[in-house]
């Protein structure tokens, strides 16, 4: 079943002097339970598309299907409900409040998507003892790892139990160490039936993926697995 796609997508960023394409007609299919990595250099477009399949941007031109939902010409608004009930996200960067704890820092998100505050401790708890953080929850994030706040990012794009987790170099600020722990959280999550879609810089993080995505100058140039069958566009 198609979870995502995209037909032709074209994303045009414009100011007085200049018109810079970020995305040039990428037509992709995604289905439900995919683990799929978009790899590139950078300024190919990887974010941008990245950025529009989580609905926080909307394309210029092209169609997008999003859970049977044809969502290019929706307004923010709309983009925002669709986007809080089905789609996490994990960045680079953690974004974690730094005056709040660990657990208050996951319990934002589910206030963010209005769940009743009965209902939010023991969601926080849940995944919590998921990531193996639950000893931590009272710390805060100046307090932890590099390795753990990465944790701490992964529960709470997770505690919403979205169907969709969109990661975004999410291993780009660890050791390896650190970062092969939290691509093996990935491939639980995804293993457990959560569809990820991951942009990275790095072939090891990109083998963990069922499928590899390649991109150049805002365009899609070829899928193939990890395993190494090369399937051309072209």
């Amino acid at each position: 079943m198609s979870m995502i796609e995209t037909t032709n997508l074209i994303k045009l960023y414009r100011t007085e002097a200049i018109e810079t394409s970020a995305l040039n007609g990428v037509s992709l299919r995604i289905d439900d339970g995919e683990f799929v990595a978009i790899m590139g250099p950078s300024g190919c477009g990887k974010s941008t598309l990245l950025h529009v399949l989580g609905l926080i941007d909307a394309p210029t031109e092209g169609d997008y299907r999003f859970l049977d939902h044809a969502v290019a010409g929706w307004n923010e608004r709309r983009r925002a409900l669709l986007r809080k009930a089905n789609i996490g996200f994990v960045f680079q960067s953690f974004n974690l409040l730094d005056e709040l704890t660990v657990a208050e820092n996951i319990e934002l998100a589910l206030q963010y998507n209005d769940v009743p505050a009965i209902e939010r401790k023991p969601r926080v708890d849940e995944v919590l003892e998921r990531m193996n953080i639950a000893h931590r929850r009272n710390h805060f994030p100046q307090q932890l790892s590099g390795g753990q706040q990465q944790r701490v990012a992964v529960a709470r794009a997770v505690v919403n139990r979205p169907r969709l987790i969109l990661a975004d170099e999410p291993t780009g600020n660890l050791d390896t160490e650190h970062g092969t722990a939290v691509m093996k959280l990935l491939k639980q999550l995804n293993e457990a039936g959560t569809t990820i879609v991951m942009v990275t810089h790095s072939e090891e993080n990109a083998a963990w993926g069922s499928r590899i995505v390649r991109m150049l100058d805002g365009k899609v140039l070829s899928h193939d697995t990890p395993k190494g069958r090369f399937a051309s566009l072209q």
